[in-house]
């Protein structure tokens, strides 16, 4: 198929364009008062929800433990001033797993509002054809056909939010982004909670291998000792055999502690987004000691200090806006339309016949089997449910400070009594020892003290970990404003680096 544009055919079209958007605008200003009304009744919103405050007359005033002052921590792990350490959670915070799926599902709720925020602009389509097409009749004589259709157009739609759904539904959604975003540095803080407490659990562990090893090269002079004696006649078979029973008692214990070590090491490689058995950077041999009780502040600083707090109170706010979607979605809608359309049979004529249209509909729900108003009470009961969920959030989070104060003044005074035994204990295993060398009692009083002395050591580790874990404990549960240094790509930036903007997407 050839086309052949005659000259001068393209300045008359033009021309004749010209003359045709002049008699479209004169149109189109007739109708621009009316669409001005309506956009101006569009602006209006009659079912914005009232602003919510944060509920705290459910609260205590004060903590059963601790100062009731304001103060939070900041990057509470440097407190342990252990470089390694930083330098775990700061690699956990870049390269986790988890927490870079919170990520992801900020960027998908952030997709997500701006979906529910185009129905505020119309949609504008372009659309172009050609076609041909030939017709013949069977019988000889028929008329032969043939022809080609040429289109070219333009098409937009746009509902009028004459009540304020599209935007609820908008608001909604942002709403929802800001309470994913506290969701990340919720996932953020556990996550450098339970870097420092594997940290903790591996030096323990250690502590503890290496105590083992030098009860058990202690109880091998012990051994010798009483082998001695026994040899000399100054001692029972027994004797031997009930120290070579904690000789056997204490490697029992290796093993089980080297076991834990390695799945702690195990673990911390996974946080740290890397294959279990990788090697950690771990060379602390002894437990850091917590400082004094840090200030917890008041129960009601914990509604901005924590993330899982603040995020549960943006979804009850996000319901509520979903119920304003719902109510306005029982009222008439008002959908605009405006076609402009080129079309010919000839390609130098596209452009001499042209068809404008502008449409609107108003459509108005009258019989739904009241499914729209089942959908407002259903919105409602979300409320109901995401209010309920708040509080549940907001007491949870002051149980956990209330348990951490608790956990860490109860393993504070069993330290301390545990270190009152350990020394009586020592005094009395050098007691026994001195009686049995004299000979003024058999070896069961020594090995008894050895038990007692030996148990109390491996049972001192155990606490100061588990005083440790407390104060992490603590420190997670206070939450605190660190977390609004996190970077998707960089992990943690220097302090004060920047800020995330809530309307960002």
């Amino acid at each position: 198929m050839e086309t052949r544009i005659e000259q001068g055919s393209m300045p008359q079209a033009l021309y004749r364009i010209s003359k045709g958007w002049k008699v479209w605008t004169a149109r189109a200003a007739e109708v621009l008062a009316w669409l001005c009304c309506l956009f101006a009744l569009a602006a209006c919103h009659p079912f914005r929800p009232d602003p919510r405050a944060p509920e705290s007359g459910f609260l205590p005033e004060r903590y059963t433990l601790g100062e009731a002052v304001e103060a939070l921590p900041g990057r509470w792990w440097e407190s342990f001033e252990d470089p390694e350490l930083n330098a775990l959670v700061e690699g956990a915070l870049a390269a986790n797993p988890t927490l870079r799926q919170a990520w992801a599902r900020l960027d998908q709720a952030r997709a997500v509002a701006v979906q529910a925020g185009s129905g505020l602009f119309p949609d504008l389509t372009l659309n172009a054809g050609a076609g041909y097409s030939h017709a013949r009749g069977e019988r000889s004589g028929a008329v032969r056909t043939s022809g080609d259709d040429y289109s070219l157009g333009a098409m937009s739609r746009y509902e009028v939010d004459l009540w304020g759904k599209i935007r609820s539904e908008r608001e909604a959604a942002l709403l929802q982004v800001d309470a994913t975003r506290e969701d990340v540095h919720a996932a953020a803080m556990t996550l450098a909670a339970e870097v420092t407490r594997l940290w903790a659990a591996v030096i323990a562990q250690r502590m503890q291998r290496e105590l083992l090893d030098e009860q058990l090269r202690i109880n091998r002079i012990y051994l010798e000792l009483v082998n001695l004696r026994f040899r000399m006649a100054l001692g029972s078979a027994l004797d031997v055999y009930q120290q070579q029973q904690i000789i056997d008692r204490v490697r029992a214990e290796i093993p089980l502690v080297e076991e834990q070590e390695r799945l702690s090491l195990n673990q911390l490689a996974v946080l740290l987004g890397k294959a279990p058995g990788a090697a950690m950077e771990i060379g602390r041999k002894a437990l850091p000691a917590p400082s004094s009780v840090p200030a917890t502040g008041l129960p009601a600083d914990l509604l901005a200090a924590r993330p899982d707090v603040r995020a549960s109170m943006l979804r009850l706010e996000a319901s509520d806006w979903q119920v304003a979607a719902a109510r306005a979605d029982r009222l008439p809608n008002l959908t605009l339309r405006a076609d402009f359309t080129f079309g010919s049979d000839d390609l130098n004529q596209l452009f001499d016949q042209w068809l404008f249209s502008l449409a609107a509909d108003l459509a108005a729900p009258i019989l739904d089997g009241r499914r729209r108003a089942a959908e407002v009470d259903r919105t409602r009961a979300v409320v109901e449910e995401a209010l309920a969920r708040h509080r549940e959030v907001v007491l949870t989070a002051v149980r956990e400070v209330e348990d951490a104060l608790v956990t860490e003044a109860a393993l504070r005074e069993h330290i301390g009594a545990v270190e009152k035994q350990l020394v009586t204990a020592e005094r009395a295993l050098r007691e026994a020892q001195e009686r049995y060398r004299k000979g003024l009692s058999d070896y069961l009083p020594v090995l008894t003290q050895i038990l007692s002395t030996q148990e109390l050591e491996l049972n001192l580790i155990r606490r100061r970990s588990e005083l440790l874990t407390a104060r992490v404990n603590l420190y997670r549960a206070l939450g605190g404003g660190w977390t609004t240094d996190l970077d998707p790509d960089e992990g943690l930036r220097t302090q004060g680096a920047g800020k995330v903007d809530r309307h960002e997407s």
